[in-house]
């Protein structure tokens, strides 16, 4: 036989592979949508964002600032897994709205 033959055979073999597979596929149904909402962070992580936030508002002169400084750290030993037990505690970030000598970035 002709090794075009074959050639011939195998590429129709696998067009209808193709084509039976494609109408399997559109013929299942979509999956359900979740029911609820997946909640990732927790408490502790609301006031370690808002910190690093308000740190990332400060720009340069957060190095200068022991709040952030913590925070960096404890976000750093977080984000590669080292233990809790060598973690700072976080203090909570000081309302500074009213001081008018606090430029934040979205201001301008």
């Amino acid at each position: 036989m002709d090794s075009k033959l074959f050639a011939r055979i195998g590429a129709g073999a696998f067009v209808a592979i193709a084509i039976t597979m494609a109408v399997l596929e559109l013929r299942e149904e979509p999956a359900p949508q979740p029911g609820g909402v997946i909640v990732a962070a927790h408490d502790a992580g609301d006031h370690a964002k808002a910190t690093l936030a308000y740190c990332a508002a400060l720009g340069l002169e957060a190095a200068s600032v022991d709040i952030c400084t913590a925070a960096w750290a404890a976000e750093r030993r977080r984000f590669l897994g080292q233990a809790e037990r060598d973690a700072a505690v976080v203090p909570p970030v000081a309302d500074n709205s009213g001081d008018p000598t606090l430029e934040m970035a979205g201001d301008r």
